[in-house]
Order: structure tokens, then C-alpha cells, then sequence
């Protein structure tokens, strides 16, 4: 009766580890991914940016074009 006492306790030690190290790859794929969704939010708003000031540059040259003919 003591060894089984015994291996209810080791057991039980056994499987929190085992939650313990799930729930830490859990987490560092959470974190992963989350990264990963900020470097493409980045990505996308540059690439917004740049396309933002590109219009507003040809705008610019077009109206600079109207304007030099005076």
C-alpha cells in the first residue's frame, strides 16, 4: 500500500511538470504569433504610407503642372 501511495504522489508531480511545460509551449507559440500579427500590421502600414505619399506627390506634380503655365 505504501508503493502505491508513493507512485500517487510522483505521478501527480509527473503531470503537473507535464501541464507546466505544455502551457510554456502554448504560451511561446501565443507570443509567436502575436509577433508575427504585429510585423505584418507594420509591414502593411508602411506600404500604406508609402502609397500615401506617392499619391499625394503625383497630385502635386499635377497641379504644379497647371500652375507653371502662367
Amino acid at each position: 500500500m505504501a508503493f502505491m501511495k508513493a507512485a500517487g504522489k510522483w505521478g501527480g508531480i509527473f503531470v503537473l511538470i507535464a501541464l507546466l511545460i505544455t502551457l510554456v509551449k502554448s504560451l511561446i507559440a501565443f507570443v509567436g504569433f502575436i509577433t508575427l500579427a504585429i510585423k505584418i500590421l507594420i509591414v502593411v502600414a508602411f506600404i500604406g504610407m508609402i502609397l500615401g505619399v506617392g499619391y499625394l506627390v503625383l497630385k502635386g506634380m499635377s497641379r504644379g503642372k497647371g500652375a507653371g503655365k502662367e
